[in-house]
């Protein structure tokens, strides 16, 4: 365990915030951001690509001791689907749909909000983020769009369903647009445009406490 996985503060007032992501370069940036103002234990963790291990990821993760509790936030970057996204846009689901269904998620409006303060002038699009278990191109992404969803994944579905499936607690999944319908992976400007979305997402954890905190809070 390093310095910056190791849990902080006490684990019997507060639950643990767990912060699950697919990729190296997504748990570095994650991992690289601000960690002050935390209100209790977090980890970023790192699942592997795809649904599978995106659930034996979280299922893992969640099996630690302290860490049964613990609120979950799925990350990452995404696919953008709606026409107008670019690299470095935010996307926080409103739910995420996968082959069990959709599933609800906690907090958006406070998610909206507190992003909006951490990652000034970054444009944030509500809505369903949509789970798939490959890359998403062309005319599948046209209809992913058609059918309303506004940005497409491999784990969150997977990440928050399995979460849920281990016990009640807040879920969430906050996305950077990586690519979009007029900004595709294999187009020149792609380089730049991840290099955008990697400080975005460098720049979300102090978003994710917000969250965490507002929700630890009582209800009136």
């Amino acid at each position: 365990m390093t310095a910056r996985d190791r849990p902080q503060g006490d684990f019997g007032a507060v639950p643990p915030l767990l912060v699950a992501c697919a990729l190296g370069i997504e748990r570095l940036a994650l991992r690289g951001g601000e960690r002050d103002g935390a209100p209790g234990p977090v980890r970023v963790v790192r699942t592997g690509m795809g649904p599978a291990h995106a659930s034996r990821g979280v299922d893992r993760a969640l099996a630690r001791e302290g860490w049964g509790a613990a609120a979950v936030v799925a990350s990452g970057f995404c696919a953008g689907l709606a026409p107008g996204m670019h690299p470095g846009d935010l996307v926080v689901a409103e739910e995420t749909r996968g082959p069990d269904g959709a599933l609800a998620c906690d907090g958006t409006d406070l998610l909206v909000k507190a992003l909006a303060r951490a990652v000034p002038g970054r444009t944030v699009h509500t809505g369903p983020l949509t789970g798939s278990d490959h890359v998403v191109r062309g005319p599948e992404r046209a209809a992913l769009a058609a059918g309303g969803a506004i940005a497409v994944d491999m784990e969150s579905a997977a990440t928050l369903r399995t979460a849920r499936a281990a016990g009640p607690r807040p879920l969430a999944a906050v996305r950077v647009v990586v690519d979009a319908p007029e900004h595709e992976l294999l187009r020149i400007g792609t380089v730049r445009g991840g290099i955008s979305a990697f400080r975005v997402l460098r720049s979300v954890l102090p978003a994710f406490f917000e969250w965490h905190r507002s929700l630890l809070l009582p209800r009136r």
